[in-house]
């Protein structure tokens, strides 16, 4: 284990330095190295290592989902409102209305097998969008008009959505039948997670408030280890109360940290926000590292042509609708062309779920995990390089 996390650390540090000094997104030379350590081509990496695969993705998704909940400005926020809530669902339902409309012309497909193909496809990376939105936050590029707030509050809830939507196709793809319910636990999943991290980040306010009345103050580091720690729980919470009720983890996360950035000393939330910036320093790695090395390229040989249309084509909607969203809104040309880049990356999700369907045993199982392989190779670095080429051009500082 201790070798595959040096190979991870080291050649992954390396190769985001090379592309970095060529002019290319970290992302790309990261995801090159875990595709290149990958058990599909060269396996590197310890069994254990890729068996808790997931769970350090989880964690690293975790770090930088909770420096944005410290730098997100809700006052900011709330100017976008209507816009950030469509943003979170309606770009999604294009690209899946997409999948059903073209695959089974396409890709030979069933309309349901469509549908969860393009459920698996339709969701936004975080771990790729998320990162750069806190970096223009903190430059001040767009943040007039809270253009990053408003994709980077979508972009957390894009992914609770498609998620749901996914299981639900699943089970009618298997023989069954969509329960009025499961639609219901997309709302309910939203609030419950919100109002959860919210009331957890007001009793750490407290806690961390409480100390400064003390002799023994909470020091930031230990801050961070609570903040984590209770991170972690509350991801758990998600976990245990499924079987009863939806709670998204992740928005709770965001939550607690936005709450915490509300009540606490702008100084308090300033030297958490760099605690865990520094962190995200070796959590990056971990990520796209072991998000490369859940991509199974065995499976890109197969897609062929009409997948990689049907990916383009998937994407034309997708954008439309991130166009509708923004209906209405000050934004000019510039400004919306940009969102329409900002939601293009595609990694964390698909890598999750792309090979749910084959191990079920859909007969759609094997076109799935090839279309979600080549949607990765081609829209994450696409996403990246397009968002960070593009900012100066189209935003304002």
């Amino acid at each position: 284990m201790l070798l595959s996390l040096a190979i991870i650390f080291l050649v992954g540090l390396s190769a985001a330095a090379i592309f970095e000094k060529i002019g290319l997104p970290r992302i790309i030379g990261m995801l090159g190295v875990g595709i290149a350590v990958s058990p599909y081509v060269l396996d590197l990496l310890d069994p254990s290592i890729l068996g808790i695969s997931s769970e350090l993705r989880q964690i690293a998704l975790i770090i930088i989902l909770i420096k944005a909940g410290l730098s997100l400005n809700l006052s900011d926020l709330k100017k976008v409102g209507r816009p950030a809530v469509m943003m979170s669902f309606v770009p999604a339902c294009c690209e899946i209305a997409g999948y059903v409309l073209i695959a089974p012309f396409l890709l030979g497909v069933n309309r349901i097998e469509a549908a969860v193909m393009g459920a698996v496809l339709s969701a936004v990376s975080p771990a790729v969008v998320v990162p750069r939105m806190l970096k223009l936050i903190e430059e001040k590029w767009g943040t007039q008009k809270s253009i990053p707030q408003m994709i980077l509050a979508g972009a957390s809830c894009d992914d609770i959505f498609v998620i749901v939507l996914f299981s639900t196709f699943v089970t009618m793809a298997q023989g069954g039948s969509a329960r009025l319910a499961d639609f219901l636990n997309i709302p309910i999943s939203i609030v419950l997670g919100v109002l959860l991290g919210a009331a957890v980040g007001f009793l750490l306010y407290l806690l961390f408030e409480k100390s400064y009345q003390h002799k023994h103050r909470i020091r930031s580091s230990a801050k961070v280890i609570i903040l984590l720690g209770t991170a972690f729980l509350l991801m758990s919470v998600e976990s245990i109360a499924k079987p009863y009720v939806a709670v998204s983890g992740l928005l709770a996360v965001v939550a607690m940290a936005c709450e915490i950035k509300l009540k606490a000393d702008n100084y308090v939330s300033v030297r958490l926000s760099e605690k865990f910036g520094k962190l995200w320093i070796g959590a990056e790695v971990i990520l796209f590292v072991l998000v490369g090395a859940a991509v199974d390229v065995r499976y890109t040989m197969t897609a062929g042509a009409s997948a990689l249309a049907m990916i383009f084509l998937a994407l034309a909607f997708r954008a439309v609708g991130v166009c509708i969203c923004l209906i209405g809104t000050e934004l000019n040309a510039r400004e919306r062309l940009f969102c329409v880049i900002a939601y293009l990356p595609k990694a964390t999700v698909q890598a999750a779920i792309g090979s749910v369907p084959l191990s079920l045993g859909l007969p759609c199982g094997k076109i799935v995990l090839s279309v979600a392989v080549l949607a990765i190779l081609i829209t994450a670095p696409l996403g990246a390089i397009g968002i960070d080429r593009s900012y100066t051009k189209l935003l304002k500082s």
